[in-house]
């Protein structure tokens, strides 16, 4: 299947079964969501499709963006999709993306994938030049860590 248009992507292979990965994607999301220094607060994960998605990332220096949309999929152990366009009641809004967090099996690890799709050409940029590549594969190298290290434990 060739990439869709406007789609930015990343993906990392994860040295650790892909239950592991997925229990630290969902319940250890915090720790990984966005690149240290910054945090990730959780303001409301409702994890099924239509809920809820709800984040603030909090800066070192005061800094707060707040993140609000829905969740579009929620398939348990294979992956989670969310978008900024729309409301939990359904209401439209100044879309940006729709996310797309994927893992499979791979040998005895994980191959996780981490997707962005766009409505244009020109947000795909403006994406691109916001550091997707960069910020995206930290927050892999993140998650990595932190399944690695469980499955190890």
């Amino acid at each position: 299947m060739s990439q869709p248009p406007f789609e930015l992507s990343v993906s990392r292979f994860i040295d650790a079964p892909p239950d592991t990965v997925w229990q630290v994607m969902i319940e250890r999301l915090p720790e990984w969501w966005c690149p240290k220094p910054w945090r990730t607060e959780v303001i409301d994960l409702d994890w099924r499709a239509g809920g809820r998605a709800a984040l603030a990332m909090c800066g070192p220096d005061g800094e707060r963006e707040l993140t609000e949309g829905v969740v579009l999929e929620f398939t348990p152990g294979v992956r989670f999709v969310f978008t900024d366009a729309l409301t939990v009641d359904w209401q439209p809004r100044d879309a940006f993306m729709i996310g797309f967090l994927e893992i499979s099996a791979q040998g005895q690890g994980t191959r996780y994938t981490a997707s962005a799709r766009h409505w244009n050409e020109a947000a795909m940029k403006r994406h691109e030049e916001m550091g997707f590549v960069e910020g995206w594969t930290v927050v892999a190298e993140q998650l990595a860590a932190l399944a690695e290290a469980w499955a190890r434990d």
